[in-house]
């Protein structure tokens, strides 16, 4: 039961990464390594969230590690980095915590909101030094390489 919901959910991110690269013109091959790199990254954040590991650092790992295969292609390929990064990170997108977030601020549950509104903070937070890392632990690479 497991292994079947894993694989769907899997599958889900990597069409949803498929719909979102073809709204943002990613061409051709970019668009596969597109669709993997979002396939990578919703696999880590599932496996770590099933290993109880807290939810800033499901999203940071799968980020992370989205964000070292993104940053591994584009190199390969001489393509920016954004052109497979940006469409790959939309199944972590925090939207069900923004939308949540409003509709108890519409509903004047306030309590609510806060703690929804810090929690997609911070995995927005967690995404982005996530992608920073992997960014810079590439920098690095480069300089000690050359």
């Amino acid at each position: 039961m497991f292994a079947s919901s894993t694989f769907i959910q899997i599958t889900a991110a990597v069409l949803t990464t498929f719909g979102f690269g073809i709204l943002f013109n990613v061409k051709g091959n970019n668009l596969v390594h597109t669709c993997i790199a979002g396939g990578i990254g919703w696999a880590v954040y599932v496996f770590c969230h099933t290993h109880s590991y807290g939810l800033s650092f499901s999203y940071f790992a799968a980020t992370f590690i989205l964000s070292l295969y993104s940053e591994m292609i584009a190199r390969i390929k001489k393509t920016p980095v954004t052109s497979i990064l940006i469409a790959a990170m939309i199944p972590l997108a925090p939207g069900g915590g923004i939308y949540y977030t409003m509709l108890h601020i519409l509903y004047k549950n306030y309590p609510l909101a806060l703690s929804k509104g810090v929690d997609t903070l911070i995995i927005a937070g967690s995404m982005a030094i996530g992608v920073f890392s992997a960014s810079a632990l590439f920098r690095v690479y480069q300089e000690i390489s050359h």
